[in-house]
């Protein structure tokens, strides 16, 4: 974006800048102005280099041993023994007497 600025845009926004601010301002704005790209272009220079850092250190660490981990059982996997079930005949008294009607 700042590439397409050239020489008469500069020269119009100074203008603009001086009659808006007056000859008396302008130095002190430009100062502070100067000082806070400085500011801003130093943390982010920082900011950088300590991204930089741990990656760095990151790259050095040996690689974690993956912890074993055991496999689910399940049902499918592991069936559980069953035992054989029977079912008594339906109407059969649970005395011992079988119904001899049905």
């Amino acid at each position: 974006m700042l590439g397409s600025i050239g020489m008469p845009e500069l020269i119009i926004i100074f203008v603009i800048a001086l009659i808006i601010f007056g000859p008396r301002k302008l130095p002190e704005l430009g100062r502070s102005l100067g000082k806070s790209l400085a500011e801003f272009k130093r943390a982010s220079n920082e900011l950088r280099n300590t991204l930089e850092e741990e990656i760095r250190l990151e790259e050095q660490k040996p690689p974690e041993p993956k912890p074993k981990v055991e496999p689910s059982r399940t049902a499918e996997a592991d069936p559980a023994p069953t035992e054989p079930h029977f079912e008594e005949p339906v109407g059969a008294a649970t005395s011992g007497k079988v119904d001899k009607s049905a």
